[in-house]
């Protein structure tokens, strides 16, 4: 099994290889590489990282005026990332047809450009994401269990608010899946840190 991590944009769509969703492929996330450790443990050390097209978190945290520079940066502050966290970058994911990126990942943009249609949060507790979650921005809750509960909240709260900011409401529904080939025990911790931070009921 092959793992990527990407955007939690609605629009990404992997046609070869996991999804693991991170607002902005975990850009200027805090906390980001304590997640990416944890998931290392459990998923293997040659997590994959993509960057995508109009990713409206690093155009908000780099202040930039228009979609080709946000494409631009991105791909560049991903490379980076990758060197940081010790992730292979597999490329962009663009708005066509899907597309062949390096490192056996195959994917591209759904969405229509300069939209967002997701009007729910999915996040993924069992090994990234099993089924495509169509109308659904993706958030990876799959490392939650071992992390404490201020690192899960320095990670999971901005990735909310920020969804919730694009789709233009206070507060979006939540679902979860929880397929996947994380350990039980694991998936069961996963569980456990969601109801703590409030997230399930």
């Amino acid at each position: 099994m092959v793992f990527v991590i990407t955007s939690g944009d609605e629009g990404v769509q992997i046609n070869e290889g996991t999804r693991l969703a991170f607002v902005g492929g975990g850009f200027k996330l805090e906390s980001f590489g304590e997640a990416v450790n944890i998931l290392k443990k459990y998923l293997g050390d040659d997590l994959r990282i993509a960057a995508s097209e109009e990713d409206a978190w690093i155009k908000e945290k780099l202040d930039l005026a228009n979609w080709e520079q946000v494409n631009a940066s991105a791909q560049q502050h991903l490379q980076v990332l990758a060197d940081q966290h010790g992730l292979l970058y597999a490329g962009n994911i663009p708005f066509a047809d899907p597309q062949e990126l390096d490192h056996s990942i195959r994917g591209h943009m759904v969405r229509p450009q300069g939209m967002h249609l997701a009007t729910k949060i999915a996040f993924t507790l069992g090994g990234g994401e099993q089924t495509y979650h169509l109308g659904h921005y993706l958030i990876s809750a799959d490392w939650i269990g071992d992390a404490d509960e201020k690192t899960v909240r320095q990670v999971l709260e901005p990735q909310i608010a920020h969804y919730a900011g694009l789709a233009g409401k206070d507060a979006l529904p939540f679902e979860f899946e929880e397929e996947g080939e994380l350990p039980e025990e694991m998936k069961e911790r996963n569980r456990q840190m969601l109801k703590q931070v409030g997230i399930l009921k």
